[in-house]
Parts: structure tokens; sequence; C-alpha cells
């Protein structure tokens, strides 16, 4: 079992919770895709004809699509702002919806200037197919990009994306930047509604190397700036439970970080063949000056790869990420409820959450329960509970509806309450703590689901 750490005793009061500035960024987002459209509108006159409609029509949704593939890389370029206020998992689900309009927008502006410009000149579709991809300035480049866009937005697919691996995905993923850059050219090269507009023209430059510019710090130089920095490398792994290790990282001035109990990390250990991959894990225990410390379970071939890693292994994390903080506290009761490897945050935040604070762990078995000595250490020491929900012997899931979490915590209505889990149980326990007449906004979870 991993040592635990020395303790720092937790505040009596929980503090007032931050506010999430998650609805002026929607509506930032939407009221620039309302900005486009307007500048369709001012640049156009009257549309008369079934070609002046077609390509009106493919002329708003490639301007939409130019805009969303802005969008799309500016989600993912890790800014802290969204990453550590609105939250890690919520972003990600605005990238993924963004990534469904783009390639949506993607398909109708290429189904609807083809068809407008074959209604206009009275040629065939596949004609004037060729005539554009071949004839027109940019386009060999855009076609490029428009095949590799497609090809992200395949293997995103959920079906798809259930039968490849974490890495495959990872990697074509990443080819959505050489998909935006191919197509770039082409938006201002053909682009009626830039062609003599300055203004235009230089907003849209202006967006673009707006979001490179956060890529390039955020996605690069920062996480180059913090590794040389700080000089991670593993000290140290332990067996926690049944293909669970946790993994003591050590580095200097750790504190400078930031890093807070319910955070995660992206990894990258480099070594064991592990380094081409970089991998969220949450820290297990709070932060300290020298060291950090995550809680793996194997459930791929890089977490399962973890349990070899040899003290010495250099380490390379970005981070940290993620909004499952004290911060989020609205209430001086908090109740937490992790399944499986989701008790990582939970055990942090258990140590370190002011207040009032109840466990619920679920796992399957008892010999399923990673860190088990150190939450009993815990509440011990702050006078908290745990509550441990496991399967009956003969297999049957433990009751979680909302009457027993009420006769568990009879006051559950006046928690926070935070959750972390797979998908379908952090969904199922949402309903139930409503119906329990908890609030929505004392529900905080964060999914780490790719």
């Amino acid at each position: 079992m991993t040592t635990v750490y020395e303790r720092r005793a937790a505040p009596a009061v929980a503090p007032p919770g931050r506010r999430s500035p998650a609805g002026a960024v929607q509506a930032l987002l939407w009221a620039g895709a309302a900005a486009v459209i307007g500048l369709w509108w001012a640049d156009t006159g009257a549309v008369v004809g079934t070609a002046a409609w077609l390509t009106g029509a493919g002329r708003i949704a490639g301007l939409l699509c130019g805009y969303a593939c802005a969008v799309l890389v500016g989600l993912m370029a890790r800014v802290p702002l969204l990453e550590q206020r609105v939250g890690s998992d919520r972003v990600a689900r605005w990238h993924a919806m963004a990534g469904r309009y783009t390639v949506s927008l993607l398909l109708a502006h290429i189904a609807l200037i083809l068809a407008g410009y074959a209604a206009q000149d009275g040629a065939s579709l596949w004609h004037e197919t060729v005539t554009v991809v071949l004839d027109y300035p940019e386009m060999l480049k855009a076609t490029a990009g428009t095949v590799i866009l497609l090809a992200v937005g395949v293997t995103s697919a959920r079906a798809v994306r259930r039968r490849t691996s974490y890495e495959f995905w990872y990697y074509v993923h990443l080819l959505t930047y050489a998909a935006v850059f191919l197509s770039f050219g082409h938006q201002l090269a053909l682009g009626n509604d830039f062609n003599g507009n300055t203004a235009a023209t230089a907003a849209w430059y202006a967006l673009y190397l707006g979001v490179a510019a956060l890529v390039l710090w955020f996605r690069i130089l920062a996480p180059v700036r913090l590794n040389l920095r700080h000089r991670l490398r593993v000290e140290s792994v332990h067996r926690e439970a049944p293909g669970v290790y946790s993994v003591v990282v050590r580095g200097q001035r750790l504190g400078e970080l930031g890093a807070r109990a319910g955070q995660f990390f992206r990894w990258r250990f480099l070594g064991e063949g592990m380094g081409w991959t970089s991998t969220p894990y949450s820290l297990s225990a709070p932060p300290r000056r020298d060291r950090m410390r995550i809680t793996v379970k194997a459930l791929g071939d890089h977490s399962a790869a973890v349990a070899l890693l040899r003290p010495g292994t250099r380490v390379w994390a970005e981070g940290p990420y993620g909004s499952l903080t004290e911060d989020r506290q609205t209430s001086s009761k908090s109740l937490l409820v992790a399944a499986g490897v989701g008790i990582t945050p939970m055990r942090a935040l258990f140590e370190t959450l002011p207040g009032e604070v109840t466990l619920v762990y679920r796992a399957r078995t008892a010999e399923d329960l990673a860190l088990g000595g150190e939450l009993e250490a815990l509440a011990r020491w702050r006078g908290a509970k745990v509550l441990y929900a496991l399967n009956g012997r003969d297999g049957r899931r433990p009751d979680l509806s909302a009457r027993s979490l009420r006769a568990a915590v009879p006051d559950l209505a006046s928690h926070d309450v935070y959750i972390c889990g797979p998908h379908g149980f952090a969904r199922d326990l949402y309903e139930e703590l409503r119906a329990a007449g908890v609030p929505d906004r004392r529900i905080h979870h964060e999914s780490f689901e790719l």
C-alpha cells in the first residue's frame, strides 16, 4: 500500500462556490456565428433563381464551417480558463459537438456549392466537381483537407471509436490541424465575402492566428516550460488492488504548478515504449511541494504498462486540468460518490474538502477497493464517513436509488455531491440525486471518457 503523505488540516467551513464562465463562453461562440451570418447578409443582394439560392446556402454553410474549424481547434487548445473553470469534460463535449457541426456544414457546403455551380453552368454535377477541384485556386489543398477532416470525423464516431485504440484515435485526431491549415487558403481565395472586404479578411486572419497562438502557447510552449522547470521522474510504483497501481512522481518546485485535489494531468512516461501517448490520470492524493501521485487501473495498453514503470523513468506532464475541485463547493456538507477507478480524485478531495464529508465507494467486491486503508485512516482523522457499495454474493448490484441515498445521508438535499465514475453510472446517479431533491447546481461531475 502506498504511504499516506503527511496530512494537512481541512478547513471547517466551505468557501462560496465560484461561478463557472461556461454561459459567457457559449454566448461568445454563438455571437461569433451570428457575426459570420451577418457578414454574408451584408455582402449579399437579391437572391433570384435556383442556382443563386443553392450557392447562397452553400456560402453560408462554408462561412460557418470555416468559423467552426477555428472554434474546434480553439476548444482543444487546453486554455486554463476553459480547462479549470468550465471543466475539461464539458469543453470536450463542446469540442465533440463542434466537430459534428463542422462535418455537417462541410458536407452541406460541398453539396450546395457544387449543385449551384452546376445549375448556373448547365453542366453535370460530376463535370462541375472535377472543374472546381482541378481548376479553382487552392482547391487541391482544400480537397486534401476535406478528406482528412472527414477521416477524423469517421474515427470519432462512437461506433468506430469503441473499436479502435486510444492511441490510434489520438494520432488521427491530431490531423485536424493539417486539415484546417490546408483548407484555410481557399476560404480567402474563393470566398466572395472576403474579396475586397479588408475588415472581414483582417478579422478572419485574426481569428485563425489567435487560435494558432493559443495552440502554440498552451499545447507546446507551456508544457515545454513546465517539464524543463520541474524535471519530473517516477519515484516508485505500488500495487493497490488487482490491476490497480499507484505511481509517485517526484519533481522540483511542484507548488508552483498550482495543482489542486480533484484535478488531473496528461502524462507521458518516457520509457517502456509509453512516450508516444499522452493519457489523462487524476491525482489520487493532494499534491505536495516535491511529489504527486496518480492511481491507474489497467484498462488499455498504456494503463496496463504503468505497472512496469521503473524508478527514475522520466515523466512528461501537461496540466493541471479539471474543475472538480473545492471551488465548486457551495455548502458546508459534501457527499463524494466514486465508482471504480473514479476513486482517485475523490480520495484527494476526501482529504482536503472543508466541512462535513461523506464518501460512498462503489466497487464489485471488497478486493477491488483501492486505497481503502488510506480512506479509513482519513475518515478517522477528520471524523468523516466512508460507505462501501459492493455487489451482493449473488452478483446483485447495490441499491443507489434516491430512497437508499436519503437513508444513508438523511439531509442529502443540503449537500454538494461530487461524482466520478463511468459515464453510465454518473448519468444514472444524477437522475437519482435529482429525484432525492438535490439541486442541479450542487451536483458536480467530471468525466474523462474521450
